[in-house]
C-alpha cells in the first residue's frame, strides 16, 4: 500500500511528486502515455530559463527531480478505480492498470485528458467539449476523501507554470490531510530556528556553510550536465494533423 499513488506524469503529476516524496511519503508515479508538454516545439514562458527550454529536457528534468526526491515510477495506463471497501482492508484505493494493480491510500489525479478510470469514484466530474474536468476546492481536493486533482484536470489554465505550481499545491494538501508531520521543506542556513530557540520544525533542515558550499557544486553540476547535450527528439505533433 502506497502512501500516494499519482496518476500522470506530466508536470503536475511530477511535481506532485516531489513534494510528496520529499515529505517522506511512499509516493508512486503512473504515468501512462507521453506528456502533453512534449507537443510544444520549445518552452520560453517558464522562470528560471531567460532564453527557453527543451520542453523534452524539461520533463526530464523534472522528472530526475521527483525520483532523487524518492519516487518510484512504473509506466502504465489506469482504466479503473475504486475504494477499498471491505473491512477487514486498510482504507485507501484501488487502481486497476492496463498491467497491474496499485493500491494508495491517497490518490492524486493529474492525467489530463484521461479521467474515465475515476468514474467508479463519483469525485464529480464536468464535460467540456469531448473531455472532463474534475471539480475541486481550493486546495486541489475531491468530493471523495483521500482522492484528489491537479493541473488541467482540475480546471487550471494549460501554462506549464501553472500546472507545476498547483501540482504543488494539491500535493500539500495531501500531505496536510495525513499523518506526516510537515510544515515547510525548507533548507535554511546553520541556526536560523535553533539559534532562536525554536525547535526544528518537521520537514525542514538547517545546514552549515561547508554543506551549501557543497550542495550548490552539486546543484550546478548537475545542470551543467543536463544542458551539455541536446535532446534528440522532435516535438509530437498534434494527433489530427498526423491523420490529415
Amino acid at each position: 500500500m502506497r502512501d500516494v499513488v499519482i496518476v500522470g506524469g506530466g508536470v503536475a503529476g511530477l511535481s506532485a511528486a516531489i513534494f510528496t516524496a520529499r515529505a517522506g511519503l511512499d509516493t508512486l508515479v503512473v504515468a501512462g502515455g507521453e506528456s502533453i508538454l512534449a507537443r510544444n516545439a520549445t518552452l520560453e514562458n517558464y522562470p528560471g530559463f531567460p532564453l527557453g527550454v527543451d520542453p523534452r529536457l524539461y520533463l526530464r528534468m523534472v522528472e530526475a527531480q521527483a525520483e532523487a526526491a524518492g519516487a518510484a515510477f512504473v509506466d502504465d495506463r489506469i482504466v479503473h478505480a475504486e475504494p477499498r471497501v471491505e473491512q477487514e482492508l486498510e482504507a485507501g484505493f484501488e487502481l486497476q492498470g492496463e498491467a497491474a494493480t496499485y493500491q494508495g491510500r491517497r490518490v492524486i489525479a493529474a492525467s489530463w485528458p484521461d479521467s474515465e478510470y475515476l468514474r467508479p469514484l463519483d469525485v464529480g466530474r464536468d464535460q467540456q467539449g469531448t473531455k472532463y474536468v474534475v471539480s475541486v476546492d481550493d486546495a486541489g481536493r475531491t468530493a471523495v476523501d483521500g482522492v484528489y486533482a491537479a493541473g488541467r484536470i482540475a480546471g487550471e489554465p494549460h501554462q506549464t507554470i501553472v500546472a507545476a505550481g498547483h501540482g504543488a499545491k494539491v500535493a500539500l494538501a495531501a500531505i496536510r490531510d495525513g499523518e506526516t508531520p510537515f510544515y515547510h521543506d525548507w533548507i535554511a542556513p546553520d541556526g536560523y530556528f535553533t539559534e532562536r530557540g525554536i525547535d526544528l520544525p518537521p520537514a525542514c533542515e538547517e545546514i552549515d556553510e561547508e554543506e551549501r558550499r557543497r550542495r550548490d557544486e552539486r546543484a550546478r553540476a548537475a545542470i551543467r550536465e543536463w544542458v551539455a547535450t541536446a535532446v534528440d527528439e522532435e516535438p509530437t505533433m498534434h494527433p489530427d494533423v498526423e491523420e490529415s
